[in-house]
């Protein structure tokens, strides 16, 4: 498979057109940002980490009947996905109180919902990522109402796999980010990441946060959280 033109970058990857007009090769990168880009920095390794864990994450997806854009992975850093034309539309799965959600509602962190929580955001760094509802969402013809309501039923179906993979991990899974893209045939399937960059994750018995709260909240140990929370994915993922 031949590498060719970059055709996007973002905040943590950048992304390669290949001699397949229909595979996308993406290149995970070390940099790290919070608050919408305001804050900067690099976590060493956290590339590795998240592209593999992404991997093994999205391969057990797809066994539990999520469709996903991984392909293989090619390199420590390099996965082969299927080219998507990306749903702007942020869903955030919640089980805990935490983050955004404890300062906009006035909820302690910590607080354990009866069933998930879904939020949407559009996906607009302009904008900075305002929330919106699924009326909101039609209105700006981000996706059709067939296309939201399969978005929800996999986000929940996503939410259980992995709630059940991380607990057999010592760890809790608090929230999580994905994003949906639509494939060559219209269909939707899951694209972006799943690693500490875009779940919050705590040990489940010290509450520790395994995740990229360490670098948003300058707790320190950031690497250490993620080689941490990789040895724990790759030990369960083998046994």
């Amino acid at each position: 498979m031949q590498k060719l033109r970059q055709v996007y970058e973002g905040k943590a990857k950048k992304v390669y057109a290949t001699d397949d007009p229909e595979l996308y090769i993406v290149d995970y990168k070390d940099d790290a940002t919070a608050f919408n880009g305001l804050k900067k920095g690099t976590i060493v390794g956290k590339g590795v980490i998240n592209n593999r864990m992404s991997n093994l994450l999205m391969g057990l997806l797809e066994k539990n009947g999520v469709p996903t854009h991984l392909v293989r992975e090619l390199s420590e850093r390099e996965t082969l996905v299927k080219k998507v034309s990306i749903v702007p539309l942020e869903v955030i799965v919640r089980n805990i109180a935490a983050g955004s959600f404890s300062m906009r509602y006035g909820v302690a962190e910590g607080v354990a919902f009866e069933e998930p929580v879904i939020e949407f955001s559009y996906k607009n760094d302009a904008l900075g990522d305002p929330l919106l509802n699924t009326s909101h969402a039609l209105a700006l013809k981000l996706a059709t109402p067939d296309e939201i309501e399969t978005i929800k039923a996999y986000a929940l179906r996503i939410d259980r796999v992995l709630q059940e993979f991380f607990a057999g991990c010592g760890v809790t899974l608090v929230d999580f980010k994905l994003e949906f893209g639509r494939d060559s045939n219209g269909r939707i399937i899951l694209a972006d990441e799943i690693s500490p960059d875009t779940c919050r994750l705590w040990d489940s018995a010290t509450g520790e946060k395994l995740d990229k709260d360490r670098f948003r909240r300058d707790l320190g140990g950031v690497e250490e959280a993620y080689a941490e929370i990789m040895k724990r994915v790759v030990e369960h993922e083998a046994t």
